[in-house]
Protein backbone atom coordinates (compact mmCIF):
# COMPACT_ATOMS: atom_id res chain seq x y z
CA UNK A 1 0.00 0.00 0.00
CA UNK A 2 0.92 3.62 -0.70
CA UNK A 3 0.39 6.92 0.99
CA UNK A 4 -1.02 8.07 -2.26
CA UNK A 5 -3.63 5.12 -2.26
CA UNK A 6 -4.89 6.29 1.75
CA UNK A 7 -5.11 9.72 0.60
CA UNK A 8 -7.26 8.91 -2.35
CA UNK A 9 -9.04 7.26 -0.02
CA UNK A 10 -9.65 9.76 2.82
CA UNK A 11 -10.62 12.47 0.34
CA UNK A 12 -13.52 10.14 -0.94
CA UNK A 13 -14.51 9.97 2.45
CA UNK A 14 -14.30 13.39 3.44
CA UNK A 15 -15.80 14.17 -0.17
CA UNK A 16 -18.94 12.14 0.77
CA UNK A 17 -19.31 13.60 4.14
CA UNK A 18 -18.86 16.93 2.95
CA UNK A 19 -21.63 16.38 1.15
CA UNK A 20 -24.23 14.60 3.02
CA UNK A 21 -25.70 17.43 5.21
CA UNK A 22 -26.46 19.74 2.56
CA UNK A 23 -27.89 17.02 0.30
CA UNK A 24 -29.68 15.68 2.96
CA UNK A 25 -31.60 18.77 4.28
CA UNK A 26 -32.27 19.40 0.03
CA UNK A 27 -34.28 15.96 -0.01
CA UNK A 28 -35.68 16.13 3.29
CA UNK A 29 -37.06 19.54 1.74
CA UNK A 30 -38.46 17.20 -1.79
CA UNK A 31 -40.35 14.86 0.25
CA UNK A 32 -42.06 17.33 2.45
CA UNK A 33 -42.91 19.66 -0.55
CA UNK A 34 -41.58 22.54 1.43
CA UNK A 35 -38.89 23.22 -1.51
CA UNK A 36 -39.91 26.24 -3.87
CA UNK A 37 -40.01 24.17 -7.77
CA UNK A 38 -38.37 26.34 -10.59
CA UNK A 39 -41.51 27.05 -12.70
CA UNK A 40 -41.13 24.66 -15.47
CA UNK A 41 -40.45 21.77 -13.50
CA UNK A 42 -43.86 22.66 -10.95
CA UNK A 43 -45.60 23.02 -14.14
CA UNK A 44 -44.41 19.83 -15.41
CA UNK A 45 -45.19 17.90 -12.10
CA UNK A 46 -48.53 19.34 -11.80
CA UNK A 47 -48.96 18.33 -15.61
CA UNK A 48 -48.14 14.12 -14.58
CA UNK A 49 -50.62 14.50 -11.52
CA UNK A 50 -53.49 15.70 -14.26
CA UNK A 51 -52.43 13.49 -16.61
CA UNK A 52 -52.13 10.51 -14.22
CA UNK A 53 -55.50 11.43 -12.40
CA UNK A 54 -53.24 11.79 -9.19
CA UNK A 55 -54.62 13.70 -6.11
CA UNK A 56 -51.12 14.83 -4.70
CA UNK A 57 -52.27 16.05 -1.25
CA UNK A 58 -54.20 12.25 -1.24
CA UNK A 59 -52.05 10.11 0.91
CA UNK A 60 -52.04 6.16 1.29
CA UNK A 61 -51.68 3.63 3.40
CA UNK A 62 -49.02 1.10 3.93
CA UNK A 63 -51.17 -1.67 1.93
CA UNK A 64 -51.69 0.90 -1.39
CA UNK A 65 -48.49 2.41 -1.34
CA UNK A 66 -47.21 -1.17 -1.70
CA UNK A 67 -49.90 -1.90 -4.07
CA UNK A 68 -49.21 0.88 -6.06
CA UNK A 69 -45.15 0.44 -6.07
CA UNK A 70 -45.96 -2.92 -7.39
CA UNK A 71 -48.38 -2.30 -10.00
CA UNK A 72 -45.94 0.28 -11.60
CA UNK A 73 -42.94 -1.75 -11.35
CA UNK A 74 -44.81 -5.02 -13.15
CA UNK A 75 -45.94 -2.76 -15.75
CA UNK A 76 -42.30 -1.40 -16.32
CA UNK A 77 -40.97 -4.62 -16.56
CA UNK A 78 -43.62 -5.26 -19.26
CA UNK A 79 -42.63 -2.59 -21.26
CA UNK A 80 -38.69 -3.04 -21.36
CA UNK A 81 -39.46 -6.69 -21.69
CA UNK A 82 -41.66 -5.52 -24.88
CA UNK A 83 -38.84 -2.67 -26.09
CA UNK A 84 -35.85 -5.67 -25.89
CA UNK A 85 -37.89 -8.53 -28.11
CA UNK A 86 -39.16 -5.71 -30.44
CA UNK A 87 -36.16 -3.54 -30.95
CA UNK A 88 -35.47 -4.85 -34.66
CA UNK A 89 -38.77 -3.50 -35.44
CA UNK A 90 -38.12 -0.21 -33.89
CA UNK A 91 -36.28 3.10 -34.86
CA UNK A 92 -32.43 4.34 -33.43
CA UNK A 93 -30.92 1.03 -34.21
CA UNK A 94 -27.94 2.04 -36.46
CA UNK A 95 -26.73 -1.19 -36.02
CA UNK A 96 -29.55 -3.47 -37.33
CA UNK A 97 -29.66 -5.60 -33.78
CA UNK A 98 -31.53 -8.87 -33.72
CA UNK A 99 -34.78 -8.65 -31.21
CA UNK A 100 -33.02 -9.97 -27.80
CA UNK A 101 -34.11 -13.34 -26.49
CA UNK A 102 -36.70 -13.88 -24.61
CA UNK A 103 -35.40 -15.69 -21.54
CA UNK A 104 -32.54 -12.91 -22.01
CA UNK A 105 -35.23 -10.05 -22.41
CA UNK A 106 -36.55 -11.48 -19.33
CA UNK A 107 -33.43 -11.22 -17.15
CA UNK A 108 -32.84 -8.01 -17.99
CA UNK A 109 -36.20 -6.55 -17.61
CA UNK A 110 -36.15 -7.66 -13.68
CA UNK A 111 -33.26 -7.01 -13.71
CA UNK A 112 -32.72 -3.09 -14.43
CA UNK A 113 -36.67 -3.13 -12.89
CA UNK A 114 -35.57 -4.11 -9.67
CA UNK A 115 -32.00 -1.56 -9.44
CA UNK A 116 -29.69 -4.59 -9.75
CA UNK A 117 -28.33 -4.52 -13.51
CA UNK A 118 -27.20 -7.74 -13.39
CA UNK A 119 -26.44 -8.11 -17.43
CA UNK A 120 -26.27 -11.61 -18.89
CA UNK A 121 -25.11 -9.70 -22.30
CA UNK A 122 -22.71 -6.91 -24.25
CA UNK A 123 -24.58 -4.25 -24.47
CA UNK A 124 -22.88 -2.20 -26.93
CA UNK A 125 -23.63 -5.88 -29.27
CA UNK A 126 -27.20 -6.72 -28.13
CA UNK A 127 -29.29 -3.48 -27.13
CA UNK A 128 -30.15 -0.57 -29.77
CA UNK A 129 -29.66 2.92 -28.59
CA UNK A 130 -33.06 3.18 -28.63
CA UNK A 131 -33.54 0.12 -25.84
CA UNK A 132 -30.37 1.57 -24.22
CA UNK A 133 -32.30 5.39 -23.90
CA UNK A 134 -35.89 4.36 -23.38
CA UNK A 135 -35.47 1.18 -21.69
CA UNK A 136 -32.90 0.80 -19.83
CA UNK A 137 -32.02 4.37 -18.62
CA UNK A 138 -35.73 5.00 -17.85
CA UNK A 139 -35.79 1.99 -15.49
CA UNK A 140 -32.85 3.39 -13.91
CA UNK A 141 -34.73 6.53 -13.08
CA UNK A 142 -37.52 4.93 -12.42
CA UNK A 143 -35.61 2.21 -9.53
CA UNK A 144 -33.93 4.84 -8.00
CA UNK A 145 -36.27 6.89 -7.08
CA UNK A 146 -38.82 4.22 -6.08
CA UNK A 147 -35.63 2.72 -3.73
CA UNK A 148 -35.50 6.29 -2.23
CA UNK A 149 -39.04 6.51 -1.85
CA UNK A 150 -39.40 3.32 0.17
CA UNK A 151 -36.87 4.98 2.49
CA UNK A 152 -38.87 8.07 3.13
CA UNK A 153 -42.33 5.99 3.45
CA UNK A 154 -40.18 4.28 6.45
CA UNK A 155 -38.68 7.53 8.05
CA UNK A 156 -42.24 9.16 8.07
CA UNK A 157 -43.17 6.10 10.10
CA UNK A 158 -40.56 6.97 12.84
CA UNK A 159 -41.31 10.73 12.12
CA UNK A 160 -45.24 10.28 12.66
CA UNK A 161 -47.25 9.71 15.54
CA UNK A 162 -50.79 7.93 15.46
CA UNK A 163 -50.63 8.24 11.89
CA UNK A 164 -52.33 5.92 8.99
CA UNK A 165 -50.65 6.91 6.30
CA UNK A 166 -47.12 7.03 4.89
CA UNK A 167 -47.24 9.25 2.09
CA UNK A 168 -48.01 9.22 -1.71
CA UNK A 169 -46.30 7.06 -3.87
CA UNK A 170 -46.60 8.46 -7.24
CA UNK A 171 -46.12 11.97 -5.59
CA UNK A 172 -42.92 10.53 -3.96
CA UNK A 173 -41.82 8.88 -7.34
CA UNK A 174 -42.54 12.24 -9.30
CA UNK A 175 -40.88 14.88 -6.77
CA UNK A 176 -37.82 12.57 -6.27
CA UNK A 177 -37.05 12.00 -10.28
CA UNK A 178 -38.12 15.89 -11.12
CA UNK A 179 -35.96 17.49 -8.20
CA UNK A 180 -33.45 14.90 -7.01
CA UNK A 181 -32.36 12.74 -9.97
CA UNK A 182 -32.74 14.66 -13.15
CA UNK A 183 -30.89 17.69 -12.39
CA UNK A 184 -27.80 16.17 -10.83
CA UNK A 185 -28.31 13.74 -14.32
CA UNK A 186 -28.28 16.79 -15.78
CA UNK A 187 -24.74 17.97 -14.58
CA UNK A 188 -23.31 15.26 -14.03
CA UNK A 189 -23.96 13.81 -18.10
CA UNK A 190 -22.36 17.32 -18.74
CA UNK A 191 -19.19 16.83 -17.08
CA UNK A 192 -18.76 13.19 -18.41
CA UNK A 193 -19.04 14.52 -21.84
CA UNK A 194 -16.35 17.90 -20.69
CA UNK A 195 -13.87 14.52 -19.51
CA UNK A 196 -14.62 12.78 -23.22
CA UNK A 197 -17.57 10.68 -22.54
CA UNK A 198 -19.36 10.15 -25.92
CA UNK A 199 -22.93 10.91 -26.15
CA UNK A 200 -24.26 10.89 -29.60
CA UNK A 201 -26.82 8.79 -32.03
CA UNK A 202 -24.91 8.18 -34.73
CA UNK A 203 -23.63 5.00 -35.63
CA UNK A 204 -20.59 2.69 -34.85
CA UNK A 205 -17.39 4.32 -36.24
CA UNK A 206 -15.06 2.35 -38.00
CA UNK A 207 -11.14 2.95 -37.71
CA UNK A 208 -8.09 1.73 -39.49
CA UNK A 209 -5.62 0.41 -37.06
CA UNK A 210 -1.59 0.96 -37.23
CA UNK A 211 -1.51 -2.66 -38.98
CA UNK A 212 -4.15 -1.57 -41.63
CA UNK A 213 -7.00 -3.36 -40.11
CA UNK A 214 -10.46 -2.42 -40.24
CA UNK A 215 -11.99 -1.53 -36.49
CA UNK A 216 -15.62 -0.99 -35.37
CA UNK A 217 -15.89 1.73 -32.02
CA UNK A 218 -18.65 1.34 -30.41
CA UNK A 219 -19.83 4.45 -28.67
CA UNK A 220 -24.10 6.22 -28.75
CA UNK A 221 -25.68 7.94 -26.11
CA UNK A 222 -23.37 7.07 -23.17
CA UNK A 223 -22.91 9.59 -21.11
CA UNK A 224 -26.51 10.69 -19.79
CA UNK A 225 -26.80 6.51 -18.88
CA UNK A 226 -23.87 6.62 -17.21
CA UNK A 227 -25.21 9.69 -14.83
CA UNK A 228 -27.83 7.69 -13.60
CA UNK A 229 -26.38 4.47 -13.60
CA UNK A 230 -24.45 5.96 -10.96
CA UNK A 231 -26.60 8.06 -9.14
CA UNK A 232 -29.47 5.85 -9.08
CA UNK A 233 -27.60 2.55 -7.81
CA UNK A 234 -28.59 0.84 -10.73
CA UNK A 235 -25.14 0.42 -12.49
CA UNK A 236 -25.60 -1.23 -15.51
CA UNK A 237 -23.03 -0.25 -18.23
CA UNK A 238 -23.84 0.74 -21.87
CA UNK A 239 -20.30 -1.89 -22.79
CA UNK A 240 -19.25 -5.04 -21.82
CA UNK A 241 -16.33 -3.27 -19.84
CA UNK A 242 -18.33 -1.21 -17.56
CA UNK A 243 -16.32 1.83 -16.03
CA UNK A 244 -13.47 -0.13 -17.30
CA UNK A 245 -14.08 1.37 -20.20
CA UNK A 246 -12.36 4.33 -21.61
CA UNK A 247 -15.69 5.47 -23.08
CA UNK A 248 -17.16 5.50 -20.16
CA UNK A 249 -14.59 6.28 -17.55
CA UNK A 250 -11.75 7.88 -19.26
CA UNK A 251 -9.51 8.89 -16.93
CA UNK A 252 -8.56 8.98 -12.63
CA UNK A 253 -10.60 12.17 -12.34
CA UNK A 254 -14.02 10.46 -13.87
CA UNK A 255 -13.33 7.62 -11.50
CA UNK A 256 -13.88 9.74 -8.39
CA UNK A 257 -16.33 11.45 -9.62
CA UNK A 258 -18.34 8.77 -10.67
CA UNK A 259 -17.45 7.10 -7.13
CA UNK A 260 -19.29 10.01 -5.69
CA UNK A 261 -22.66 9.82 -7.73
CA UNK A 262 -22.95 6.10 -6.28
CA UNK A 263 -22.34 6.92 -2.86
CA UNK A 264 -23.71 10.56 -2.60
CA UNK A 265 -27.33 9.87 -2.09
CA UNK A 266 -26.91 7.06 0.34
CA UNK A 267 -25.09 8.94 2.37
CA UNK A 268 -27.40 12.46 2.44
CA UNK A 269 -29.93 10.21 3.49
CA UNK A 270 -28.44 9.21 6.83
CA UNK A 271 -28.89 13.29 7.69
CA UNK A 272 -32.22 13.34 6.05
CA UNK A 273 -33.49 10.85 8.39
CA UNK A 274 -31.77 13.03 11.28
CA UNK A 275 -33.49 15.71 9.74
CA UNK A 276 -37.18 13.80 10.05
CA UNK A 277 -36.89 12.38 13.17
CA UNK A 278 -35.90 15.38 14.60
CA UNK A 279 -32.67 14.40 15.95
CA UNK A 280 -29.73 14.98 13.16
CA UNK A 281 -27.17 13.22 15.53
CA UNK A 282 -29.48 10.30 15.09
CA UNK A 283 -28.23 10.16 11.48
CA UNK A 284 -24.86 10.78 12.22
CA UNK A 285 -24.64 7.46 14.45
CA UNK A 286 -25.70 5.86 11.27
CA UNK A 287 -23.49 7.46 9.01
CA UNK A 288 -20.69 6.60 11.17
CA UNK A 289 -21.66 2.82 11.28
CA UNK A 290 -21.51 3.20 7.13
CA UNK A 291 -18.09 4.59 7.85
CA UNK A 292 -15.98 2.17 9.75
CA UNK A 293 -17.68 -0.28 8.03
CA UNK A 294 -16.48 0.75 4.58
CA UNK A 295 -12.84 2.00 6.05
CA UNK A 296 -12.33 -1.65 7.60
CA UNK A 297 -13.49 -3.35 4.07
CA UNK A 298 -11.13 -1.01 1.80
CA UNK A 299 -8.22 -1.46 4.29
CA UNK A 300 -8.79 -5.24 4.05
CA UNK A 301 -9.43 -5.25 -0.19
CA UNK A 302 -6.75 -2.11 -0.45
CA UNK A 303 -4.21 -4.85 1.05
CA UNK A 304 -4.51 -7.48 -0.47
CA UNK A 305 -4.93 -6.07 -4.21
CA UNK A 306 -1.81 -3.60 -3.37
CA UNK A 307 0.45 -6.86 -1.83
CA UNK A 308 2.21 -9.62 -3.97
CA UNK A 309 -0.03 -12.54 -5.27
CA UNK A 310 1.67 -15.49 -4.00
CA UNK A 311 1.29 -17.52 -7.21
CA UNK A 312 2.96 -15.31 -9.44
CA UNK A 313 5.59 -14.70 -6.81
CA UNK A 314 6.99 -18.02 -7.10
CA UNK A 315 7.28 -17.45 -10.95
CA UNK A 316 10.06 -14.42 -10.27
CA UNK A 317 7.85 -11.76 -11.23
CA UNK A 318 8.34 -8.53 -9.83
CA UNK A 319 5.13 -7.09 -8.35
CA UNK A 320 6.81 -4.39 -5.92
CA UNK A 321 5.84 -0.74 -6.71
CA UNK A 322 7.90 1.34 -8.62
CA UNK A 323 7.99 4.54 -10.85
CA UNK A 324 7.38 1.93 -13.10
CA UNK A 325 4.90 0.16 -12.45
CA UNK A 326 2.23 0.52 -9.43
CA UNK A 327 3.27 -2.81 -8.14
CA UNK A 328 0.71 -5.66 -6.35
CA UNK A 329 -1.91 -7.52 -8.22
CA UNK A 330 -2.27 -5.71 -11.33
CA UNK A 331 -4.38 -8.99 -13.00
CA UNK A 332 -7.78 -7.99 -13.95
CA UNK A 333 -7.32 -4.16 -13.55
CA UNK A 334 -6.62 -1.31 -15.86
CA UNK A 335 -2.94 0.48 -15.63
CA UNK A 336 -4.68 3.87 -15.27
CA UNK A 337 -6.52 3.11 -11.79
CA UNK A 338 -3.68 0.83 -10.33
CA UNK A 339 -4.86 -1.14 -7.02
CA UNK A 340 -5.51 1.75 -4.98
CA UNK A 341 -8.72 3.20 -7.41
CA UNK A 342 -9.44 -0.43 -8.30
CA UNK A 343 -10.23 -1.01 -4.80
CA UNK A 344 -11.78 1.73 -3.76
CA UNK A 345 -13.90 1.20 -6.87
CA UNK A 346 -14.92 -2.53 -5.75
CA UNK A 347 -15.46 -1.55 -2.03
CA UNK A 348 -17.70 1.32 -3.65
CA UNK A 349 -19.79 -0.74 -5.87
CA UNK A 350 -20.58 -3.94 -3.91
CA UNK A 351 -20.97 -1.24 -0.74
CA UNK A 352 -24.03 0.11 -3.15
CA UNK A 353 -26.27 -1.35 -4.89
CA UNK A 354 -24.43 -0.17 -7.85
CA UNK A 355 -22.14 -3.04 -9.28
CA UNK A 356 -20.14 -0.89 -11.47
CA UNK A 357 -16.76 -1.87 -11.80
CA UNK A 358 -13.62 -0.32 -13.00
CA UNK A 359 -11.65 -3.76 -12.73
CA UNK A 360 -12.75 -7.36 -12.87
CA UNK A 361 -13.81 -8.20 -9.39
CA UNK A 362 -12.80 -12.52 -10.88
CA UNK A 363 -9.10 -11.39 -10.77
CA UNK A 364 -9.05 -9.57 -7.31
CA UNK A 365 -7.30 -11.61 -4.48
CA UNK A 366 -9.22 -14.81 -2.51
CA UNK A 367 -9.84 -12.61 0.83
CA UNK A 368 -10.62 -9.66 -1.05
CA UNK A 369 -13.54 -11.13 -3.42
CA UNK A 370 -14.34 -12.43 0.19
CA UNK A 371 -14.67 -8.66 1.43
CA UNK A 372 -17.14 -7.71 -1.99
CA UNK A 373 -19.71 -10.82 -1.27
CA UNK A 374 -20.04 -9.97 2.53
CA UNK A 375 -20.65 -6.29 1.51
CA UNK A 376 -23.39 -7.67 -1.02
CA UNK A 377 -24.52 -9.99 1.82
CA UNK A 378 -24.86 -7.83 4.75
CA UNK A 379 -27.61 -5.93 2.69
CA UNK A 380 -25.61 -3.68 1.17
CA UNK A 381 -26.25 -0.98 4.23
CA UNK A 382 -22.51 0.54 3.47
CA UNK A 383 -24.16 3.82 2.37
CA UNK A 384 -26.10 1.05 -0.36
CA UNK A 385 -28.21 2.40 -3.28
CA UNK A 386 -30.14 5.05 -2.82
CA UNK A 387 -32.78 4.01 0.14
CA UNK A 388 -32.54 0.73 -0.08
CA UNK A 389 -28.96 0.93 1.65
CA UNK A 390 -30.96 3.04 4.91
CA UNK A 391 -33.47 1.29 5.00
CA UNK A 392 -31.47 -1.51 5.29
CA UNK A 393 -29.57 -0.47 7.66
CA UNK A 394 -32.92 0.34 9.67
CA UNK A 395 -33.71 -3.22 9.63
CA UNK A 396 -30.55 -4.24 11.42
CA UNK A 397 -31.16 -1.29 14.15
CA UNK A 398 -34.74 -2.53 15.16
CA UNK A 399 -32.76 -5.76 15.79
CA UNK A 400 -30.49 -4.24 18.07
CA UNK A 401 -32.73 -2.50 19.80
CA UNK A 402 -34.56 -5.63 20.05
CA UNK A 403 -31.67 -7.41 21.37
CA UNK A 404 -30.48 -4.86 23.84
CA UNK A 405 -34.24 -4.79 24.97
CA UNK A 406 -33.99 -8.47 25.59
CA UNK A 407 -30.73 -7.60 28.02
CA UNK A 408 -32.07 -5.12 29.98
CA UNK A 409 -35.57 -7.05 30.29
CA UNK A 410 -37.59 -4.28 28.59
CA UNK A 411 -39.45 -3.58 25.73
CA UNK A 412 -37.54 -1.79 22.89
CA UNK A 413 -38.04 1.43 21.85
CA UNK A 414 -36.12 3.57 19.17
CA UNK A 415 -36.90 6.91 18.23
CA UNK A 416 -39.53 6.96 20.72
CA UNK A 417 -41.40 3.88 19.47
CA UNK A 418 -41.72 0.74 21.21
CA UNK A 419 -40.56 -2.00 18.85
CA UNK A 420 -43.11 -4.75 19.64
CA UNK A 421 -43.53 -8.23 17.97
CA UNK A 422 -45.55 -6.93 14.78
CA UNK A 423 -42.34 -5.09 13.80
CA UNK A 424 -39.60 -7.69 14.93
CA UNK A 425 -41.47 -10.30 12.60
CA UNK A 426 -41.74 -7.71 9.70
CA UNK A 427 -37.64 -7.09 9.97
CA UNK A 428 -36.30 -10.20 10.52
CA UNK A 429 -38.80 -11.48 7.11
CA UNK A 430 -36.83 -8.70 5.32
CA UNK A 431 -33.73 -10.06 6.30
CA UNK A 432 -33.91 -13.25 5.32
CA UNK A 433 -34.99 -13.00 2.17
CA UNK A 434 -32.00 -12.40 0.45
CA UNK A 435 -30.21 -15.31 2.37
CA UNK A 436 -32.84 -17.28 1.27
CA UNK A 437 -32.69 -16.67 -2.38
CA UNK A 438 -28.90 -16.38 -2.17
CA UNK A 439 -28.52 -19.90 -0.39
CA UNK A 440 -30.96 -21.34 -2.10
CA UNK A 441 -30.28 -20.99 -5.37
CA UNK A 442 -26.46 -21.49 -4.91
CA UNK A 443 -27.44 -25.09 -3.49
CA UNK A 444 -29.42 -25.69 -6.62
CA UNK A 445 -26.81 -24.48 -9.66
CA UNK A 446 -24.05 -26.44 -7.93
CA UNK A 447 -25.86 -30.07 -8.48
CA UNK A 448 -27.97 -29.31 -11.59
CA UNK A 449 -26.24 -29.91 -14.31
CA UNK A 450 -27.14 -26.73 -16.02
CA UNK A 451 -25.18 -25.16 -12.90
CA UNK A 452 -22.74 -26.53 -13.43
CA UNK A 453 -22.05 -25.71 -16.53
CA UNK A 454 -21.76 -22.13 -15.75
CA UNK A 455 -18.72 -22.01 -13.81
CA UNK A 456 -15.24 -21.06 -15.94
CA UNK A 457 -13.12 -23.45 -13.28
CA UNK A 458 -13.86 -26.16 -10.62
CA UNK A 459 -13.50 -25.95 -6.98
CA UNK A 460 -13.27 -23.32 -4.73
CA UNK A 461 -12.78 -20.55 -7.52
CA UNK A 462 -15.98 -21.84 -9.55
CA UNK A 463 -17.92 -22.29 -6.31
CA UNK A 464 -17.42 -18.64 -5.62
CA UNK A 465 -18.04 -17.67 -9.20
CA UNK A 466 -21.62 -19.40 -8.69
CA UNK A 467 -21.88 -17.46 -5.32
CA UNK A 468 -21.07 -14.17 -5.99
CA UNK A 469 -23.56 -14.63 -8.92
CA UNK A 470 -26.51 -15.31 -6.59
CA UNK A 471 -25.32 -13.11 -3.76
CA UNK A 472 -25.21 -9.91 -6.96
CA UNK A 473 -28.77 -10.99 -7.70
CA UNK A 474 -30.44 -10.89 -4.40
CA UNK A 475 -28.61 -8.04 -2.87
CA UNK A 476 -29.73 -6.18 -6.19
CA UNK A 477 -26.31 -5.22 -6.83
CA UNK A 478 -25.55 -6.55 -10.30
CA UNK A 479 -21.71 -6.55 -10.28
CA UNK A 480 -20.14 -10.32 -11.23
CA UNK A 481 -17.37 -12.49 -11.35
CA UNK A 482 -16.63 -12.82 -15.39
CA UNK A 483 -15.71 -16.51 -15.32
CA UNK A 484 -19.35 -17.69 -14.91
CA UNK A 485 -21.22 -18.02 -18.12
CA UNK A 486 -24.73 -16.90 -16.96
CA UNK A 487 -26.47 -16.28 -20.37
CA UNK A 488 -28.62 -19.44 -20.36
CA UNK A 489 -32.09 -20.34 -19.49
CA UNK A 490 -31.07 -21.64 -16.59
CA UNK A 491 -28.86 -18.81 -15.00
CA UNK A 492 -31.35 -15.69 -16.34
CA UNK A 493 -34.36 -17.53 -15.29
CA UNK A 494 -33.18 -18.06 -11.68
CA UNK A 495 -31.19 -14.64 -11.61
CA UNK A 496 -34.40 -13.18 -12.25
CA UNK A 497 -36.27 -15.10 -9.85
CA UNK A 498 -33.34 -14.28 -6.97
CA UNK A 499 -33.57 -10.34 -8.78
CA UNK A 500 -37.13 -10.00 -8.10
CA UNK A 501 -37.50 -11.95 -4.69
CA UNK A 502 -34.74 -9.70 -3.08
CA UNK A 503 -35.76 -6.19 -4.12
CA UNK A 504 -39.90 -6.41 -3.46
CA UNK A 505 -40.20 -9.07 -1.47
CA UNK A 506 -38.34 -7.49 0.78
CA UNK A 507 -39.92 -3.52 0.45
CA UNK A 508 -43.16 -5.62 1.51
CA UNK A 509 -42.10 -5.86 5.35
CA UNK A 510 -40.04 -2.82 5.26
CA UNK A 511 -43.35 -0.78 4.15
CA UNK A 512 -45.67 -2.93 6.70
CA UNK A 513 -42.96 -1.38 9.03
CA UNK A 514 -43.57 2.23 8.04
CA UNK A 515 -47.35 1.44 8.55
CA UNK A 516 -46.98 -0.08 12.08
CA UNK A 517 -44.85 2.75 13.19
CA UNK A 518 -46.78 5.29 12.17
CA UNK A 519 -49.75 4.40 13.78
CA UNK A 520 -48.49 4.49 16.93
CA UNK A 521 -48.04 7.02 19.50
CA UNK A 522 -44.48 8.44 21.00
CA UNK A 523 -42.77 7.13 24.29
CA UNK A 524 -41.11 9.61 26.27
CA UNK A 525 -37.91 8.94 27.07
CA UNK A 526 -36.95 7.88 30.61
CA UNK A 527 -34.00 6.77 32.43
CA UNK A 528 -34.48 3.22 30.83
CA UNK A 529 -34.51 4.34 27.23
CA UNK A 530 -31.46 3.24 25.51
CA UNK A 531 -29.36 6.26 23.94
CA UNK A 532 -29.51 5.86 19.98
CA UNK A 533 -27.17 8.71 18.69
CA UNK A 534 -23.79 7.83 20.66
CA UNK A 535 -20.53 5.33 20.32
CA UNK A 536 -22.43 2.70 22.44
CA UNK A 537 -24.99 2.41 20.11
CA UNK A 538 -22.49 2.51 17.19
CA UNK A 539 -20.49 -0.42 18.56
CA UNK A 540 -24.00 -2.01 19.65
CA UNK A 541 -25.29 -1.95 15.85
CA UNK A 542 -21.88 -2.73 14.54
CA UNK A 543 -21.79 -6.02 16.79
CA UNK A 544 -25.55 -7.05 15.68
CA UNK A 545 -24.08 -7.10 12.16
CA UNK A 546 -21.36 -8.58 12.08
CA UNK A 547 -22.45 -11.70 14.40
CA UNK A 548 -26.10 -11.58 12.10
CA UNK A 549 -24.18 -11.54 8.49
CA UNK A 550 -21.20 -14.05 10.24
CA UNK A 551 -24.11 -16.80 11.05
CA UNK A 552 -25.80 -15.85 7.99
CA UNK A 553 -23.30 -16.47 5.49
CA UNK A 554 -19.95 -17.56 6.66
CA UNK A 555 -20.36 -21.57 5.81
CA UNK A 556 -20.48 -20.72 2.46
CA UNK A 557 -17.36 -18.11 2.35
CA UNK A 558 -15.65 -20.87 3.64
CA UNK A 559 -16.27 -23.27 0.60
CA UNK A 560 -15.47 -20.47 -1.72
CA UNK A 561 -12.51 -17.44 -1.16
CA UNK A 562 -11.61 -18.75 2.20
CA UNK A 563 -10.52 -22.38 0.79
CA UNK A 564 -8.80 -20.60 -2.35
CA UNK A 565 -7.10 -18.13 -0.37
CA UNK A 566 -5.87 -21.25 1.89
CA UNK A 567 -4.84 -23.10 -1.10
CA UNK A 568 -2.97 -20.28 -2.79
CA UNK A 569 -0.75 -19.79 0.24
CA UNK A 570 0.20 -23.51 0.15
CA UNK A 571 1.08 -22.94 -3.62
CA UNK A 572 -2.23 -25.02 -4.71
CA UNK A 573 -4.19 -22.67 -6.61
CA UNK A 574 -4.14 -19.83 -8.67
CA UNK A 575 -6.35 -16.81 -8.44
Amino acid sequence: MTWQGWILVILFVGAVAAMTRPLGGYIARIVDADLPAPRGLAVLENAIYRLAGIGPTREQSWVCYAFSLLCFHMIGIAALYGLQRLQHLLPLNPQGLEAVGPDLALNTAISFATNTSWQSYAGETTLSYLSQMAGITVQSFLSGATGIAVAIALLRGFARVSARTVGNFWVDLTRITLYLLLPICVVASLVLVSQGVPQTLNGYAEATTLEGGRQLLAYGPVASQEAIKLLSGDGGGFFNANSAHPFENPTALTSFFELLLIFMIGGALTNTFGRMVGDERQGWALFSAMTILFLAGVTVVYGGEANRNPALSSLGIDQVASLEQAGGNMEGKEVRFGPAHSALFAMVSTSSSDGAVNAMHESFMPLSGAVLMANMKIGEIIFGGPGSGLFGMLLLVIIAVFVAGLMVGRTPEYLGKKIEADEIKMAMLALLITPAFILGAVAIAVVLPPGLSGPATDGPHGFSEVLYAYTSAAATNGSAFTGLSANNPFYNLTLAAAMFGGRFLVIVPVLCIAGTLAAKRRVPASTGTLPTHGPQFVVLLLGTIVVLGGLTFFPALVVGPVAEHLAMQSGGLMP
